[in-house]
């Protein structure tokens, strides 16, 4: 499963969410050089990469970025101006086929002196758009606000994504077709009627994006930030990532240690070559179950607001209910158990969820069947939020199957996920199907880049919530003892998804600091967590 906002699920579950910025430093910019290879676990294939990336750097830093207005369908009003830079689809071959990714800026809202840069975001996904980050400074988000005086906030498509050569599976008008399939199978028919699914979004991987999905790597992408880098102007990159943009951050600053200035990760990835992808996802599963817990129990507590139970077993038990309900006849006709999971599994991704969620299954309770339905049934009628959907579980798929060798005999699969379901039963086979097309993927993976300090790699500042369900707490620890001098943000007590852009004193002011000034507290910091939702 994805580390980001969740959208709706096919055979398997979608998600996404995003941010980025920058503008250019007048006299430019210092390419890099095969330096890039710097602490790569080598090989002569990630050689000639570094050149790759090299050459191309080079020739974006050449060529900038040519601003203009956004287009009117891509909804990001001025002053936001939107451009693209060129990469190879093949870093091994920069001369060959080039592919167009999309950024996008909004200037400092500082003075030229206060003036550090650009700061590039990643939202996490695989498979979300960073478009909407310059967004923060428009809306006047006020968390961010001090750091936007001082940077360009930049914003882009990883490659595969929405306008950067977007890639696709199947018909996205299919792809959030409802009722799926109960994800929780009731015998071996079930199982093979789910693995069935799996190979065929395999194939329409294949058959719809054949030429891209070898190159829809982890390691691409932060090739393809590198130049982005260089098109700015930016001689050193500062880079903001959250969730799946942590992993992005950590393959960065493996690769290019020399070219970061400062970056903040939140909501860490554990970026262990054992955990990518396949232990991460199972990782997950157990850690959703924990944090969808801590929602009920919440729940519990606001019974007078909900009427859903006073304890947590009362809830869990009326949550059974609906799910039997909708197993035997879907709600309105398209809501089942797989609609209910996507919908359901917001609360435990995020606690700005929680009170939103409880409403709508306290209305069902109290026989409001149709707000319920409005919130998990797709709208066949958004043709754009289906294709973005669509498109990013694509990426989702392309990316992690790529990334690393997945188990190809299913009996493991069986064994580790009917393991796991005994007892976190919430997340475990729906996020199974949503991975299982890895177990044909069609193209070559990789091995996954043993993540590491090298030749001046600054102090990175890590975030983390302790019940995060998406990347849980262990993978934080695990980049920090990786990145030398880096410091850890430990928000007790919490577990929402996406820490830095949450208001908590003790947190906000440290990452300001951080970005503005480059300092870190003298050791690793636990703070209160943030306020509790309010019913």
């Amino acid at each position: 499963m994805r580390g980001s906002r969740p959208k709706r699920r096919v055979a398997v579950l979608g998600s996404a969410g995003a941010l980025v910025t920058a503008t250019l430093i007048a006299g430019a910019v210092a390419a890099p050089t095969a330096n890039a290879s710097a602490g790569a676990g080598s090989g002569h294939g990630r050689d000639r990469e570094a050149r790759g990336t090299a050459i191309a750097a080079a020739r974006a830093a050449k060529a900038g970025i040519d601003w203009q207005d956004c287009p009117a369908d891509w909804n990001l009003a001025k002053p936001i101006q939107c451009g693209y830079v060129t990469v190879p689809l093949d870093y091994a071959r920069p001369h060959g086929k080039q592919i167009k990714l999309a950024v996008d800026r909004i200037g400092n809202t500082g003075t030229q002196a206060e003036r550090q840069g650009a700061l590039l975001y990643n939202p996490g996904g695989p498979g979300g758009s960073g478009l909407r980050f310059p967004a923060r400074v428009t809306n006047k988000n006020a968390v961010w606000a001090n750091v936007a005086k001082a940077y360009d906030f930049v914003g882009f498509d990883p490659r595969g994504v929405g306008k950067s050569t977007p890639i696709s599976c199947v018909d996205p008008q299919e792809f959030v077709k409802a009722p799926k399939a109960d994800p929780v199978p009731d015998s071996e028919a079930d199982k093979l009627a789910q693995r069935k699914l799996a190979r065929e979004y395999a194939e329409g991987c294949q058959e719809r994006s054949g030429a891209m999905l070898p190159h829809m790597t982890t390691l691409n992408t932060a090739r393809d930030l590198d130049v982005i880098r260089a098109a700015l102007g930016e001689k050193k990159l500062n880079f903001l990532g959250v969730s799946y943009g942590t992993y992005l951050g950590a393959v960065y600053g493996t690769l290019f240690p020399g070219h970061v200035r400062r970056m903040v990760v939140d909501s860490v990835v554990d970026p262990s070559r054992e955990n990518i992808w396949y232990q991460a996802n199972l990782n997950q599963d157990v850690a959703f179950e924990g944090r969808w817990k801590d929602w009920q129990d919440w729940v519990a507590a606001n019974d007078a607001t909900y009427h859903l139970g006073t304890t947590r077993a009362a809830v869990q038990a009326k949550w059974l209910e609906l799910r039997a309900t909708a197993k035997k006849n879907p709600l309105g006709g398209v809501v089942g158990p797989a609609e209910l999971i996507s919908f359901f599994q917001s609360a435990p991704y995020y606690d700005s969820a929680w009170a939103s969620t409880a409403s709508v299954f306290s209305k069902y309770v109290a026989g409001d069947t149709q707000a319920l339905v409005d919130a998990a049934a797709p709208d066949l009628s958004d043709t754009a939020g289906n294709a973005a959907s669509e498109n990013s579980n694509a990426v989702y798929t392309a990316v992690e199957c790529a990334d690393a060798p997945w188990p190809t005999n299913w009996r493991t699969w069986d064994r580790d996920n009917t393991r796991l379901h005994r007892d976190h039963p919430f997340m475990t086979w729906a996020n199974a199907w949503m991975n299982l097309p890895c177990a044909t993927w069609p193209t070559k993976r990789q091995t996954p880049l043993h993540v590491k300090t090298g030749k001046g790699l600054p102090g990175v500042l890590i975030v983390q919530s302790e019940r995060d369900a998406a990347t849980p707490y262990e993978g934080a620890v695990e980049l920090h003892k990786r990145f030398k001098g880096s410091r850890l943000i430990t928000e007790k007590d919490a577990g929402s998804h996406g820490v830095t852009s949450l208001v908590n004193p003790c947190i906000n002011p440290r990452v300001d600091s951080y970005l503005l000034t480059g300092k870190l507290d003298g050791a690793d910091v636990t703070c209160a967590p943030h306020a509790t939702p309010k019913p």
